[in-house]
């Protein structure tokens, strides 16, 4: 009588970008790849990226541009597969790419140009994809292989991939699954929280602050830990946009952030200038040269936006941009998951090798991908990590 098992070598739990990456690598060495995963199609989360676009890497990738609590595991699997690597196989599909700033590359159609690549390689090498495919149990023996109940039957393999992500925008089908996976074999995960989210205001902040709701500025926004220059955005919620989604991420619950309006400019130095040279020009008038004219109103006490520079002690106008230059706001909070690009913490990369993505505790498991203790900025960073421990894994399930 038949068992009624599915045998295989390599189970990959999450048809994520880091799921999709091993899958390929590991088809290429000949060995048997099913993957799962609970979603009705494979990469949402590919498809939703960069606007639609998937900002897919980054042509300046190093351990500084991710958060972990183990700051060097990211280099192995970083410098093993590269961005390079990734752009050479963008290009080999004929794919047409784009630079914007800061290095940020993105496809010029759409990012299912991304996801239709990554399914053709891994129909090339004859994975196969399960979807609606849930989950009910995960068992493995001192000796034996990892045993899964899903709700598609049971399978085995002597290998089984962690690449299910975190908890960042559920309606996305995003899970906790992987960190359970980590707990039930004895790994330690470190707290999860939100990170590249958009900030929430204190109730008196968001009553001046969201008649603002769509501007946007070029600022440096910085706290005690980093600082990014990148253009900030109103929202009727609080404050959004690149260097705040950004600066999220080193954020801590309570404490304030700076950010510079001004960043290129001496204000001071610019509004003394201005002062001696057009005496009887208002303050107001000035600034918006610089800055929307809904903003200074906003920011500035109404006696001193509306008065002549004349009016203006050299002491006023550098306390004026200190205000401009230096302004402190302290967020009530995120907007959580629900807007999450990734989600910090997970996996301790202490518990898996860096070069193979392997636990060392538990033989033929593997976590790679979102779920492990490795954040990238934004900016096509934590694609990156998904192609480089993805393909590390590969090479070795």
């Amino acid at each position: 009588m038949p068992d009624n098992i599915t045998r295989t070598d390599v189970l990959i739990i999450g048809a994520s970008a880091a799921g999709l990456m091993c899958a390929i690598e590991a088809g290429k060495r000949g060995r048997r790849v099913t993957v799962l995963d609970h979603a009705n199609r494979p990469g949402k989360k590919i498809l939703m990226s960069g606007g639609g676009r998937c900002n897919f890497t980054n042509t300046d990738i190093s351990a500084d541009n991710y958060i972990s609590h183990n700051p060097h595991f990211c280099k192995s699997a970083l410098s093993r597969y590269t961005q390079w690597d990734f752009i050479a196989l963008v290009e080999s599909c004929r794919i047409p790419y784009h630079e914007r700033d800061l290095g940020k590359l993105f496809c010029d159609d759409s990012a299912r140009d991304i996801l239709n690549m990554l399914l053709a390689e891994c129909e090339q090498v004859q994975a196969d994809i399960r979807l609606d495919c849930h989950i009910e149990a995960i068992e493995k023996t001192d000796t034996g292989p990892f045993r899964l109940t899903t709700s598609q039957g049971t399978l085995q393999a002597a290998s089984l991939v962690i690449a299910c992500g975190g908890l960042s925008i559920p309606r996305m089908c995003a899970s906790p699954l992987g960190y359970q996976v980590a707990e039930q074999f004895g790994h330690h995960v470190w707290p999860t929280r939100a990170g590249l989210v958009p900030f929430t205001l204190q109730p008196q902040d968001r009553e001046r602050l969201s008649p603002l709701s769509g501007i946007a500025v070029h600022a440096t926004v910085s706290n005690p830990r980093n600082r990014f220059s990148e253009n900030i955005l109103f929202t009727h919620r609080g404050l959004s946009g690149p260097a705040i989604l950004q600066i999220s991420s080193y954020w801590r619950p309570g404490e304030p952030i700076d950010i510079d309006l001004l960043p290129d400019i001496d204000l001071a130095g610019e509004l003394k200038s201005r002062q001696a040279a057009q005496p009887r020009v208002l303050l107001k008038t000035v600034l918006a040269d610089y800055l929307p004219k809904r903003l200074v109103p906003a920011l500035l006490d109404e006696d001193s936006a509306n008065a002549p520079l004349q009016a203006l002690s050299h002491a006023r106008l550098d306390d004026i941009a200190r205000q401009l230059k230096h302004w402190q706001i302290r967020p009530g909070g995120t907007e959580g998951y629900r807007t999450a690009e990734v989600t910090l913490g997970g996996v301790d990369c202490d518990e898996l090798s860096s070069k193979t993505m392997e636990s060392r505790k538990v033989p033929g498991l593997y976590f790679i991908g979102e779920v492990v203790d490795v954040t990238g900025w934004l900016g096509g960073y934590n694609f990156q990590w998904a192609w480089s421990s993805g393909w590390c894994a590969g090479q070795v399930v």
